[in-house]
């Protein structure tokens, strides 16, 4: 199945939204650049803040099941401060290489810095770039992985149709991201943490509460388990799936070029 091409973003006017709040949609990208050059520098700390810690255990079973042996060539899209590329590196081997990509030049300096301090040179490449239109031919890569950047994306559609067109026949697509929690007992418990003590968290460790309220609130704008295996669908992938973890607080979404 090829993936879908060319199809109009809807989004090209109009309004879109920045947490809460709707905004024009040109404006997103803006918007969503200031938050993340304002935490580059703590972003794990942010992670730390908003998962009480457990995103690393998540991150390793991220990896531990991607579809991805020695010599593969991998893009990891919103590559942040490479805590996945690292994690990576040692399944492609030294005959493998990995793109991290991102939108933002600040996370990116802070992600090959980090790799760079822990030895990680060989294999690796950086490119500013954004998931909605990426500067790669169709079939450049054997696995592409996207962890907790997809609900910042303005066109999630156009991302998800860019992630198929740069897969090989018969590579994997795997989104990492905070979801709906299913169980409706910890709703109420959820909400408070990330309305009332993140942001708080955020002032009194980062000087930042407001990016710390747009990113609780960019999870809950997130489009949910079901709707998001629909996209990816629609993108072009196929055999779809996603499996929760920590009860839905976030999920690992599958698809496949076929």
């Amino acid at each position: 199945m090829s993936p879908a091409h060319d199809k109009p973003s809807p989004y090209e006017a109009g309004t879109t939204h920045f947490g809460f709040r709707d905004v024009p949609a040109g404006d997103k990208q803006k918007l969503v650049g200031q938050v993340f050059t304002s935490v580059a520098g703590k972003y794990d700390l942010m992670n730390d803040l908003m998962s009480l810690g457990i995103h690393r255990v998540w991150k390793r079973y991220f990896v531990a099941t991607c579809q991805v042996k020695p010599g593969d060539r991998v893009l990891d899209l919103a590559g942040g401060t490479g805590d996945i590329a690292a994690l990576l590196k040692p399944r492609v081997g030294a005959q493998g290489s990995i793109v991290l990509g991102d939108i933002n030049a600040g996370m990116l300096s802070v992600g090959r810095d980090r790799l760079t301090d822990r030895g990680l040179v060989a294999g690796l490449d950086y490119v500013q770039c954004n998931a909605e239109k990426l500067p790669f031919p169709d079939g450049s890569f054997d696995l592409v992985t996207m962890a907790f950047g997809l609900r910042n994306v303005t066109d999630k559609d156009a991302a998800l149709r860019e992630i198929a067109r740069v897969l090989r026949v018969g590579g994997q697509a795997r989104v990492l991201e905070f979801s709906e929690v299913q169980a409706e007992w910890f709703r109420p418990l959820y909400d408070f943490h990330s309305f009332k003590v993140l942001p708080k968290l955020g002032s009194l460790f980062a000087g930042d509460p407001g990016s710390y309220q747009y990113l609780a609130e960019s999870i809950r704008k997130h489009p949910p388990q079901a709707q998001l295996q629909a996209m990816m669908e629609e993108a072009g992938l196929s055999r779809c799936g996603y499996v929760n973890l920590s009860g839905g607080i976030v999920a690992v979404h599958t698809g496949y070029r076929i």
